[in-house]
């Protein structure tokens, strides 16, 4: 009997095995996660569910009848320690083992770990994980003052959940601005100028040296040009590392993260990956890349599903991302590395502007702050490889729509 093995019921996992089964694989599939809960939505982590808007049962993706129903086999609490590609086998902790013929590794990523003396003192937080979230939300309310360092998604969506809880909260970022290599100057000074009039401080070009302790906890953080800050809770947002380790002990291709082809398949038979773990030459970056998104995590795992069904569909998305920080919607389309053109629509002053990203005249990435419409005209254009020029972007009056009659309708996206 042939089997599918997924391990990690992150969004890729479960929509690896989702779609292989609705594209017709009929044999059994089972999904294990090291996790002991159901699989559930990571964006709210960091937002609405520390503010305690968004409840622990709202996180959840799928219930357990619905696995049933689709005959998924989730196995949660259950941690894979090795692949061994040529027994084709997941050994799990407590030496039992899972035989397949099709593997996806659906791993996702780690936090990055702070490297300087007391990193690893009580109230040091990191938010990767459901059971971070529960931790830092409990932490939140005894806190008053909290200090986040990393002025990347993560941290500015945690000091936005902070400030809004009424904490004292200051944010201490290394680079010279607020999402360096992510967004435009424009864009992050906007930001830098939202978090600062919502109350929180930000020091920018700040390197941290150490934190302090008082009674065993952290009782404040140490820069580098030697002043210190009070805190009784330090989040750190560093950026994330793929949990390759299974891949590379088992001796499959990796770089930063498994190795995959268009279809998901690694350079190991039947073996798959997906999602923050895997890999991937994208055309939208002209180069190897790994991107660590809910849309990836689907539309990567999607292709692993339907290659392990039998039908081919590459994956070949337009990068997504956005994030929630007070009251601006960040929505990012494309990739913009290498650019040498920009253009702006809108104003800061509106509180609505998108920049428009160019390479020899064609459109490589639009990033919008609250103007959804121009994030959806810009997917449709990426994906099709229709360019307006920057003076069309640039005008306000100009109909983004009037370019996309050629393409016909939307593909209606889930």
């Amino acid at each position: 009997m042939s089997r599918l093995v997924v391990i990690g019921a992150s969004y890729a996992g479960i929509q690896a095995a989702l779609t292989a089964r609705e594209a017709g694989y009929l044999e059994p599939i089972t999904v294990v996660s090291d996790e002991n809960c159901l699989p559930y939505e990571r964006p709210p982590l960091s937002k609405d569910f520390l503010t305690g808007e968004t409840g622990d049962q709202k996180l959840i993706l799928r219930d357990r009848a619905f696995f049933e129903s689709s005959r998924i086999d989730l196995r949660p609490g259950l941690r894979a320690i090795a692949i061994d590609r040529y027994a084709r086998r997941v050994t799990l902790a407590g030496n039992s083992m899972l035989g397949f013929d099709k593997l996806v590794i659906a791993t996702g990523s780690r936090a990055r770990r702070l490297v300087v003396p007391g990193a690893d003192l009580d109230g040091v937080c990191y938010l990767r994980s459901v059971a971070d979230a529960v931790d830092l939300r409990a932490r939140l309310a005894r806190a008053a003052e909290v200090v986040i360092i990393g002025g990347g998604f993560i941290g500015l969506e945690v000091a936005s959940s902070a400030v809004k809880l009424g904490k004292k909260v200051t944010v201490v970022e290394s680079a010279s601005r607020l999402l360096e290599r992510a967004i435009s100057p424009v864009v992050s000074r906007f930001l830098l100028e939202t978090h600062v009039t919502a109350g929180i401080d930000v020091r920018l070009n700040a390197m941290v040296s150490s934190l302090r302790e008082r009674g065993g906890r952290v009782a404040g953080v140490r820069l580098a040009d030697g002043s210190t800050l009070a805190a009784e809770l330090v989040v750190v947002g560093i950026g994330g590392i793929a949990n390759a380790e299974l891949a590379v002990a088992a001796g499959i291709k990796c770089g930063d993260g498994v190795v995959v082809d268009a279809h998901g398949r690694t350079d190991a038979p039947d073996i798959y990956a997906a999602g923050d773990c895997a890999y991937h030459y994208n055309r939208h970056a002209d180069g190897w890349i790994r991107l660590e998104s809910v849309q990836n995590a689907q539309d990567q795992a999607r292709a692993a599903g339907l290659a392990i069904a039998g039908s081919h569909a590459p994956y070949e998305s337009v990068p997504r991302f956005w994030s929630d920080q007070h009251d601006v919607r960040l929505q990012i389309v494309g990739l913009s590395a290498r650019h040498d053109c920009v253009a702006i629509r809108g104003s800061k002053e509106e509180r609505q502007l998108s920049v428009f990203y160019y390479r020899e005249g064609r459109l490589l990435a639009v990033e919008s702050v609250n103007r959804p419409g121009d994030q959806m005209a810009a997917r449709r254009m990426i994906a099709a490889g229709i360019s307006l020029t920057p003076e069309q972007a640039a005008d306000i009056s100009f109909d983004l729509k009037s370019l996309l009659k050629a393409i016909g309708r939307p593909k209606v996206e889930a």
